[in-house]
């Protein structure tokens, strides 16, 4: 996790200095780290424990957890960055040894494209956009004075899913049809001389009520067309992050062993903070 590099450099940084107070501010540092890490991990722990696993087809809209097999979108398979290897998603490191004998990074990035989660129920679109992404496939070599980082998922992985799962097109699009007949009826208005010559029937070179009534019903009709047209669209299932904040997260672990990392990530920071904040009453002692 990313606090806990912070946290070492904190660590790191109180070491150079020679003050108590440096070592205030820093022992401080990692205490607030510490406290939001952990109620970051037990919050993610506890998504997974209670949040039921979902049937693609018999899922509710909204947050749900998915377990099933990757694979690609589309059938279209995606080639990772280093090793060009098939994947369903891919996260990459490229770092350079400097003259202090120290990795600096050089480049990195992963894929946002999208891939495919089966179970026996159906099929849903996972977007991988901005989730929080654990993997057991990682592979690390050294060549030439750079060091190689690659994370992957493998189509075929089991893949397990917790987020903001929605329905669209066919009977769960949400069809509002008198914002379709607004918009229609606006678009008309743009060019007044071809909705005069549509619909002026007594070549006055205006549009009455009468008129403008038989407008209406021709909207109303290309309305009812376009209704049709929306239901008669296959359904199709996407999981996308949720915009309310909760943890996005996608794994080839189990859940049991996706939860457990969390819950011990929630007990090494526990013991992290309680020891900073030893360290600080130790620190604020009398000499």
């Amino acid at each position: 996790m990313v606090t806990s590099g912070t946290e070492l450099f904190l660590l790191f940084l109180g070491l150079q200095f020679h003050s108590r107070i440096g070592w205030m501010y820093c022992l401080g540092g990692i205490a607030l780290l510490s406290l939001f890490a952990w109620q970051s991990a037990l919050r993610r722990h506890r998504a997974i424990r209670d949040t039921p696993t979902s049937k693609i087809s018999a899922a509710a809209q909204g947050y749900v957890e998915l377990i099933g097999t990757g694979a690609p979108f589309a059938n279209q398979p995606l080639y990772s960055k280093l090793h060009q290897l098939p994947c369903i998603w891919y996260r990459y490191l490229i770092e350079k040894k400097d003259s202090d004998n120290k990795w600096k990074r050089e480049d990195s990035g992963e894929t946002t494209d999208s891939f495919v989660l089966k179970d026996e129920t159906g099929e849903c679109v996972i977007d991988p956009d901005k989730a929080e992404i654990v993997t057991q496939h990682r592979s690390q070599w050294q060549e030439n004075g750079y060091r190689y980082t690659e994370w992957t998922l493998l189509g075929g992985d089991r893949i397990y899913a917790i987020g903001e799962f929605r329905t669209l097109g066919g009977n769960a699009t949400v069809f509002d049809s008198k914002v379709e007949l607004d918009e229609i009826l606006t678009e008309w208005k743009k060019d007044m001389p071809a909705l005069t010559r549509r619909f002026d029937s007594n070549g006055d070179g205006k549009i009455d009520l009468e008129e403008w009534a038989k407008a209406r019903e021709e909207a109303l009709r290309e309305v009812e067309k376009r209704r049709m047209e929306v239901l008669s669209m296959p359904e199709y299932h996407e999981m996308v992050r949720p915009a309310d904040g909760r943890p996005y997260l996608l794994s080839n672990l189990s859940p049991e062993r996706l939860s457990r990392r969390y819950l011990y990530w929630s007990w090494g920071h526990t013991a992290i903070f309680l020891g900073t904040i030893a360290g600080m009453g130790w620190m604020l002692q009398p000499s």
